[in-house]
């Protein structure tokens, strides 16, 4: 999936508010450009940090830079946009990339279902259960070479565990994709000291027979898109 181009690196002051950071410019000039991540970006918001931005022309936005990749010394660069994965994750199906969701006759984006909740991927035909595809975004790497997830609590990403157990229940397949924005890592786990709640509603979704998959992706100030597949270590 490509980035909006050119991207223009610079150096990161602060984060604040989730939504916002401010940073500085090649040219000295300091800026504030939005963030679209509200996690706490565990580890990719140190001040001094090295970051991409992209930048509208649009005359009606308050501000005119985005944040879209972090550069770390241990791991490279990490992707921090959370509306990129469901969009990774629909070219990679669409390509025949991920032979786990392949061979259904259709893909739909954001889907009713559950307890008035949409579900990000859904795919159905090919004289199979329909499957539900719940897109979750990774960025925290603690440890070298584990990508983990939550990295705060999350009660929506709760509530879409124990929806997805409810689809199974129902005669449904239902998967957790994990999209780890970062080529580095090497397995894939869940936080229980960030989020016990999502920690044990995994385990019961995993034992209900939801599925649970983890990729990392190729990041460059280009593009971003899913690398290869990495175990996921169960409760």
């Amino acid at each position: 999936m490509k980035l909006p181009l050119p991207l223009m690196p610079a150096t990161l002051l602060r984060r604040y508010k989730r939504f916002l950071a401010d940073v500085r410019l090649e040219s000295g000039e300091e800026v504030t450009a939005t963030c679209p991540n509200t996690g706490t970006m565990l580890g990719l918001c140190e001040e001094g940090s090295r970051v991409w931005l992209s930048r509208s022309e649009s005359p009606t936005r308050k501000y005119a830079h985005t944040w879209h990749l972090s550069e770390r010394k241990d791991v490279g660069l990490v992707g921090i946009d959370t509306s990129l994965p469901n969009r990774i994750a629909e070219e990679a199906i669409r390509a025949g990339q991920l032979p786990g969701l392949a061979g259904y006759g259709s893909l739909r984006r954001e889907v009713r279902y559950g307890g008035n909740s949409r579900i990000d991927i859904l795919l159905e035909g090919g004289n199979r259960p329909a499957c539900y595809v719940e897109i979750k975004n990774v960025t925290l790497i603690r440890q070298p070479g584990l990508a983990e997830f939550p990295d705060c609590a999350t009660a929506r990403g709760t509530k879409h565990l124990r929806e997805m157990a409810e689809m199974v229940h129902s005669g449904h397949r239902a998967v957790m994709l994990y999209v780890i924005q970062c080529a580095t890592p090497e397995r894939f786990a869940l936080t229980p000291d960030l989020d016990p709640v999502y920690f044990k509603a995994f385990s019961e979704a995993r034992k209900a027979g939801v599925e649970a998959l983890a990729f990392t992706c190729h990041v460059s100030v280009d593009s971003i898109s899913l690398k290869s597949q990495v175990p996921v270590i169960d409760p």
